[in-house]
């Protein structure tokens, strides 16, 4: 049976479906439908006003890449300039190869690109060394914890190292129900309850933070960057399979099987969750460790630095513990 026609254009083949709407669409269409809605999305949530400075976290992979291709077609319509940058974790036979494809998307793109390393900016840890100095500890299962922190930590400094006004990530819609799943299924009701909406307005001293691509399906922006030739690294962390995210992300594709809506139903719920004031987590304050909210913390292995957005769940110690 032949392909039928483009909904959208009527008159070049459809290359597919849509897999929420299930229009028929050509490849141009279907990128040209993408970014429209990516712009709706900053537009309607008033994410990037006009004159941003946005540092576009990229780490070489499929979300980041389409992120910064999107943000790069989009940036005269909204005003904005972009600045591309890289976190270097410390990972070996990992984040090397990573870094080559971002260096290779700015040079191509030609957008600026600037590399923070966690080595210098927390005394020397890279993520190789937080993983040996908590192995057989009972928390080595938690680097993708740690290692979150400190990510968010290094982006912030880069965004200001580069003059930044915002920050963007490539976290999309099956990233964040993953998130809400996991929040759930660890009774998290701090993050549960700041991590709704499309972004941070930036608490405390940090930066403004927003995700573009949350409303987007995983498999969209594999078709979009299927459809725009985009090329991206597209190896798991070798810390991945400990992770606990994966348990949720197994868990939400059942979920999706049996109900499609069920990716955008999560990401809604966590929108318009609505916790009693008993259980609201505090503002942001300073880290009871290190006394403070930014710069690296002074503790040993498995605590080289202290998260300076997101707040503590609990009294004590902030994400440095």
């Amino acid at each position: 049976m032949p392909a039928p026609t483009c909904a959208s254009c009527g008159v070049a083949r459809a290359a597919l479906r849509r897999p929420r709407s299930g229009q028929a669409l050509c490849g141009s269409c279907f990128c040209a439908a993408f970014e429209a809605e990516v712009l709706r999305t900053v537009l309607a949530g008033r994410l990037l006003p006009p004159g941003a400075v946005v540092a576009v976290g990229a780490s070489g992979g499929k979300d980041s890449t389409v992120l910064a291709h999107v943000l790069r077609a989009l940036a005269p319509r909204l005003g904005i300039a972009l600045q591309l940058v890289a976190v270097d974790e410390g990972i070996g036979g990992y984040r090397d190869a990573a870094l080559a494809a971002v260096r290779s998307q700015a040079e191509r793109w030609g957008l600026p690109l600037t590399v923070v390393a966690y080595a210098d900016l927390f005394g020397g840890w890279t993520m190789d060394a937080v993983a040996r100095s908590t192995a057989g500890s009972g928390r080595s299962r938690n680097c993708c914890t740690f290692c979150g922190v400190l990510r968010r930590r290094a982006l912030e400094e880069g965004a200001r190292l580069v003059g930044a006004t915002h920050i963007v990530t490539g976290h999309n819609a099956d990233d964040m129900a993953e998130t809400v799943l996991m929040n759930f299924l660890r009774g998290d009701a701090g993050r549960l309850a700041r991590g709704g909406g499309l972004g941070s307005g930036g608490e405390g001293c940090a930066l403004p933070r927003c995700r573009p691509l949350q409303l987007a399906s995983q498999k969209e922006v594999v078709l979009y960057a299927h459809f725009r030739r985009l090329r991206y690294f597209s190896e798991d962390c070798v810390y991945a399979p400990e992770a606990f995210r994966g348990h949720a992300r197994d868990l939400l594709k059942r979920l999706e099987a049996a109900r499609p809506s069920a990716v955008l139903d999560l990401v809604h719920s966590a929108e318009r969750l609505s916790l009693a004031p008993a259980v609201r987590p505090p503002r942001p304050g300073a880290c009871s460790r290190c006394g403070g909210r930014r710069g690296p913390c002074e503790e040993p292995p498995g605590s080289p630095a202290c998260d300076p957005a997101a707040p503590a769940a609990r009294p004590g110690p902030c994400a440095c513990e």
